[in-house]
C-alpha cells in the first residue's frame, strides 16, 4: 500500500530558470575577472575567476541534472531520475575540494617566492566589487530553492564561495592600495581556499549519505517507529526504513502489525490513512509503503528494524 508524493515537474522548473539565471551572472563576472586578473596581476582575482569557472560548470552539470531529474519514472527507473540531481552535486563537491588545493598551493608559492610583478589595488578593487554584487544576486536567486534541493544547494555553495572570495579579494585590494603591501594578495587567495573546503565537504558529506541511502540528518527511526505504535489498531512496528532519493524527498517503508479484526472489519483502509498522515504532519514524509500483516505474519519475518 503506497502514498506517492506529487510530482515536482514546477519545482524543478522553477530550479532550472534559478540555475540558468545564476549560470549568467557567473559566466559573466568570470569574464569579468579574468580580464582584470591579466590587467592587475593579483592571484586573488585569478584564483576567484577559476573558482567562477568551475562553478559555471558546477552549474551546467546542475542544469543538466535537473533537466534529467525532472524525467517521470519509468518501468526501468521507478523512482524516476531524482538521484541525478545527488550525482551531480557529488560532482561539484569534489570539484571544489580539487580547486581549493590548487589555489592554496599557488598562494603558498606566491607568499614564500613573491613574484615580481605588481599589483594593481585600485582596479583589482573594482572587479572584486562587480564580482561581490553579482554573486550576492546569485545567492538571493538560489537561497529558497537550495533548501529543497541537494543539487541546488552545490551550486549555492560555490556561490557562497565565491562571494567570501570577493569579499577577501576587496580586503586584499584595499590593504594594496593603501599600504602597497602586494603579499596581501596571496594571503586573500589561501583565504578563499581554507573557507571552502568545510563547506564542500559538509556537501561531499551530505551526498554520502544519499547515496548509502542513511536515514537524512535528524530523522529519528524509534521516534517513528513510536509515533506510527500510536495509531488506533496498530499492533507493533518492524522493518523500519528510511531513506532519501534526494534533498527533500525522503522514503519511507514499514511492517505494520495490526489487530486481526482490522483486516476483515473494513479498518485496514482507516488505519494506512492515519499512519500516511502521521508520517506527512509529524515527519514531512510524503511517499510511504506499509505492509499491514496480521500478528501471526511476524512469525514468517527473518529479521527485524
Amino acid at each position: 500500500m503506497h502514498d506517492h508524493a506529487p510530482g515536482g515537474g514546477i519545482r524543478d522548473l522553477s530550479n532550472r530558470r534559478l540555475l540558468t539565471i545564476a549560470l549568467s551572472i557567473t559566466a559573466s563576472v568570470m569574464i569579468v575577472q579574468i580580464v582584470g586578473a591579466f590587467l592587475t596581476g593579483s592571484l586573488a582575482l585569478l584564483a576567484d575567476a577559476a573558482h567562477m569557472f568551475t562553478d559555471a560548470a558546477g552549474l551546467v552539470v546542475a542544469l543538466v541534472a535537473t533537466a534529467i531529474a525532472a524525467r517521470p519514472a519509468d518501468d526501468r527507473r521507478t523512482f524516476g531520475y531524482q538521484r541525478a540531481e545527488v550525482l551531480g552535486a557529488l560532482a561539484n563537491a569534489i570539484t571544489l575540494i580539487v580547486l581549493c588545493l590548487w589555489v592554496g598551493v599557488e598562494a603558498v608559492q606566491r607568499l614564500i617566492a613573491p613574484a615580481g610583478a605588481e599589483v594593481q589595488g585600485g582596479p583589482m578593487l573594482v572587479v572584486a566589487a562587480i564580482g561581490l554584487v553579482a554573486n550576492a544576486v546569485s545567492m538571493w536567486l538560489l537561497g529558497r530553492a537550495q533548501k529543497r534541493s541537494i543539487n541546488v544547494r552545490g551550486a549555492y555553495l560555490e556561490v557562497l564561495g565565491d562571494l567570501v572570495g570577493s569579499v577577501a579579494v576587496i580586503a586584499a585590494a584595499v590593504v594594496i592600495v593603501t599600504t602597497g603591501w602586494t603579499q596581501a594578495d596571496a594571503i586573500a587567495s589561501l583565504f578563499i581556499a581554507v573557507l571552502i573546503v568545510p563547506r564542500a565537504i559538509g556537501l561531499l558529506r551530505e551526498v554520502v549519505v544519499v547515496l548509502t541511502e542513511s536515514a537524512p540528518v535528524g530523522v529519528h527511526v524509534a521516534e517513528i517507529r513510536e509515533h506510527l505504535r500510536e495509531a488506533d489498531g496498530v499492533v507493533d512496528v518492524h522493518d523500519v526504513h528510511v531513506w532519501q532519493l534526494t534533498r527533500g524527498a525522503p522514503v519511507f517503508s514499514a511492517h505494520v502489525i495490526v489487530e486481526d479484526a482490522a483486516l476483515t472489519d473494513g479498518r485496514a483502509a482507516r488505519i494506512l490513512g492515519s499512519l500516511q498522515e502521521c508520517l506527512a504532519d509529524h515527519f514531512d514524509v510524503a511517499h510511504s509503503t506499509f505492509q499491514l500483516e496480521p500478528a501471526g505474519h511476524v512469525e514468517h519475518d527473518t529479521h527485524h528494524a
